[in-house]
């Protein structure tokens, strides 16, 4: 694997855990939903459809801490994707298709998300985009070439 192309394709999976927490603390009562689903037949049981109720919150917050955190290591890990790639488009790229094809998996499998073929398109063309790009290998300039004899 290309240097920085690791720490590149963590942040793009920082990146979706990111927005998947923030969809989580802001969105629809995602978490009150996930809270009655998990507890239901102990709610039915010992009258626990009240804890939901007050649960979303702590968990909303926990929610928002998690947003920042993974933001904030996202960051790093891209910077050290930025500071070991030969180019800061294979950064950029790499994280990007990474974080789109995390996004859709967590979209898929949390919330029953599907995508139109527009966007299906719009992935392709990316990954094509990196191929090219990790295809390509970084040619030395003349100058470069004779502080390396010396």
């Amino acid at each position: 694997m290309l240097p920085g192309s690791f720490h590149a394709l963590l942040a793009g999976v920082l990146s979706a855990l990111a927005s998947f927490s923030a969809k989580l603390s802001l969105g629809a009562d995602y978490l009150r939903e996930m809270c009655e689903s998990t507890l239901g037949s102990w709610t039915e049981t010992y009258g626990g459809a009240t804890h939901c109720n007050w649960l979303h919150i702590p968990l909303r917050l926990l929610c928002v801490g998690l947003l920042f955190t993974c933001n904030a290591v996202m960051w790093t890990f891209f910077s050290k994707a930025l500071q070991q790639s030969s180019s800061s488009a294979r950064a950029t790229v790499t994280t990007t298709a990474s974080n789109f094809i995390c996004s859709a998996i967590l979209g898929r499998v949390i919330f029953g998300e599907t995508h139109a073929a527009l966007w299906w398109v719009g992935i392709c063309l990316t990954l094509c985009g990196l191929l090219v790009l990790h295809g390509s290998t970084p040619q030395a300039l003349p100058q470069d070439e004779g502080k390396k004899d010396k």
